[in-house]
């Protein structure tokens, strides 16, 4: 699937602000590194960790050009999320399928400075509408661990549909955790933007094209 990445996304936050959703690129690197190391403890309860014994840390060098050649490759949209010219957090459409299954599934975090902004919903529903309407895939999933009260506000706010429990599903910080499952397919948008929902439901209902 040549031709897919790198791309950007820009939409505009209801606070006036930009939010550019973008490739990670090797000039980020002071920023990234600061950004994550004053989020671990934030971010350590829902983040997936790997089952078997810890191997040496990859460089950050490594890690750009594993993004880009996945992205190229037609299996990850890694986005970074910047507003207003800073990294906040990032964006993540990952296991992307095509032939019959057409889908793939969303994963993201924003910084703890950033959160309870808006920023995590609108960037997942201009990544839905980005895989739906830019990609043609057919459904996009986000599992959730039931603990995790911030991030399943942020697909409440969307309205995705709740598919279920899966039993220890990913190995999160230690062990074996259990995620609920939230879907949404192309019927479900039925040609209109995941942007546009979310602009309607916020105070106001402002609405505002995405640029």
């Amino acid at each position: 699937m040549a031709g897919l990445w790198p791309c950007s996304l820009t939409v505009r936050h209801p606070s006036g602000s930009a939010i550019v959703m973008r490739a990670l690129r090797g000039r980020d690197r002071e920023e990234w590194e600061e950004l994550r190391a004053a989020n671990l403890a934030w971010l350590r309860p829902w983040e997936a960790t790997s089952p078997l014994p810890p191997q040496a840390r990859s460089s950050f060098r490594s890690l750009v050009r594993h993004y880009d050649r996945e992205g190229r490759e037609g299996r990850l949209q890694p986005f970074v999320i910047e507003r207003d010219g800073r990294l906040v957090g990032q964006m993540h459409l990952f296991s992307i399928g095509w032939g019959a299954l057409r889908g793939g599934s969303a994963g993201y975090w924003v910084a703890q400075s950033a959160a309870g902004q808006g920023i995590a919903p609108l960037c997942l529903a201009a990544l839905i509408d980005h895989a739906v309407y830019g990609l043609g895939l057919h459904r996009v999933e986000v599992n959730i661990r039931p603990e995790n009260v911030a991030s399943l506000r942020v697909v409440a706010k969307l309205g995705l549909r709740d598919e279920g429990l899966r039993l220890r599903y990913l190995h999160i910080d230690g062990d074996w955790r259990d995620h609920r499952s939230f879907a949404v397919t192309a019927e479900d948008l039925d040609g209109t933007s995941m942007v546009k929902r979310w602009r309607r439901g916020q105070p106001g209902g402002l609405e505002m094209a995405p640029t």
